[in-house]
């Protein structure tokens, strides 16, 4: 018997290394086949675009937040990995009375290598996900921290703006760069703002998020009249949000952005 505690309290119990996994979480597919599990991996969602052989070979079952549940009856998987914010709580209930599913809730860093541990020793794959943790923990601990407490909002949506607020894992991400999120919003870790607000702020930097709204040149030219004093930058996203294997490759990404500013 194979027993692991998700994120969020349940005990998941396989009798064997699951043969037939779906992920509905773009970064943990992408861990997923990071960690070797190719021929295991049944189902992915539309979102899970990288890397692009796993997108184009891959059945998909929806997307992240309007799954196909009868999809993933007829596929009949083993285990399913989900993460509480990006799916459906509803979608998630019905599927675990069919199902295990494993469930993760990412804040920090630490939430996302514990993850990455814990999914390496349900799914026989703990040697590789201890060799990924250690590089990631390497790269990150050399982070040059050169923003030194400069201000920041993060920006996700346009139409209403919205921002990344603190508790979350990109508010992490922006405190491991250096950076002083102004967002401090408590009832919400995605808080629509204003225009007044943005400009009361008047942060050091407006970052603007290549995903899950697609910033384009036009975005910047706006902010940058709406905030002359403020520097204004179009970042990847994925690096800031996904919390797989792509954690990996983070360092090399805020060293260069850090050095371009």
């Amino acid at each position: 018997m194979i027993s692991s505690t998700d994120q969020i309290g349940n005990i998941i119990k396989l009798d064997k290394f699951p043969k037939k996994i779906i992920s509905l979480v773009p970064s943990q597919s992408e861990l997923l086949w990071e960690l070797g599990l190719q021929n295991e991996l049944v189902g992915i969602t539309k979102f899970c675009i990288h890397p692009k052989e796993m997108f184009s070979s891959i059945t998909k079952i929806g997307g992240t937040k309007n799954i196909n549940i009868e999809k993933i009856k007829s596929i009949n998987p083993d285990l399913i990995i989900a993460n509480k914010e990006e799916n459906q709580k509803e979608q998630i209930e019905e599927l675990q009375k069919l199902f295990p599913v494993w469930i993760s809730d990412i804040y920090n860093l630490t939430d996302a290598l514990n993850m990455i541990t814990e999914l390496g020793n349900l799914l026989n794959k703990k040697i590789s996900a201890e060799f990924l943790v250690n590089d990631v923990n390497k790269k990150f601990a050399s982070i040059n921290k050169i923003a030194n407490e400069k201000s920041v909002v993060y920006l996700i949506w346009q139409n209403p703006i919205m921002a990344v607020s603190s508790n979350t894992f990109i508010d992490n991400m922006l405190n491991t760069c250096g950076f002083k999120n102004l967002i401090k919003n408590k009832s919400s870790r995605y808080p629509e703002i204003s225009t007044d607000e943005l400009i009361k702020l008047n942060p050091d930097f407006i970052f603007l998020s290549s995903e899950p709204y697609p910033f384009k040149n036009i975005h910047i030219d706006f902010y940058k009249k709406l905030l002359p004093s403020s520097k204004v930058i179009l970042v990847d996203g994925e690096f800031f949000s996904w919390y797989g294997s792509r954690l990996q490759y983070a360092q090399d990404y805020f060293n260069e952005l850090l050095m371009s500013l």
